[in-house]
């Protein structure tokens, strides 16, 4: 069983910046991929970003490439999103989630294991 506690949502502005951050417990991750997904009201959730624990890959949906980092810490079993450039079709709840599979299988397949999820709602 895995646990994933989200944290750092929150306002922020058209064209900031935010971080998300993700720690993990319960198994170990060396087989696993983490990332992030996000739902906007009426919307289906999507994909956003996922990353290789091992290898430290990444998968980013169309929409936020070259805006949003994800990266992890090993040593704190956590994953982080760096979200920049923000604009307001970025508002949507932000889901962390683990898979025991790749980063780029995971944005087609989905998740195993969920976070309870973090408001990002951004004013324009």
């Amino acid at each position: 069983q895995v646990q994933l506690v989200e944290s750092g949502g929150g306002l922020g502005q058209a064209g900031g910046s935010l971080r998300l951050s993700c720690a993990a417990s319960g198994r170990t991750f060396s087989r696993y991929a983490m990332g992030w997904f996000r739902q906007a009201p009426g919307k289906e959730r999507e994909f956003v970003a996922a990353i290789n624990w091992n290898s430290g890959s990444a998968a980013y949906a169309d929409s936020v490439k070259d805006r949003f980092t994800i990266s992890r810490d090993k040593g704190k079993n956590t994953v982080y999103l760096q979200m920049n450039s923000l604009n307001p079709e970025d508002t949507a709840v932000y889901y962390c989630a683990s898979a025991a599979t790749d980063a780029q299988r995971m944005a087609v397949i989905g998740a195993d294991y969920w976070g309870q999820g973090t408001q990002v709602t951004v004013s324009s």
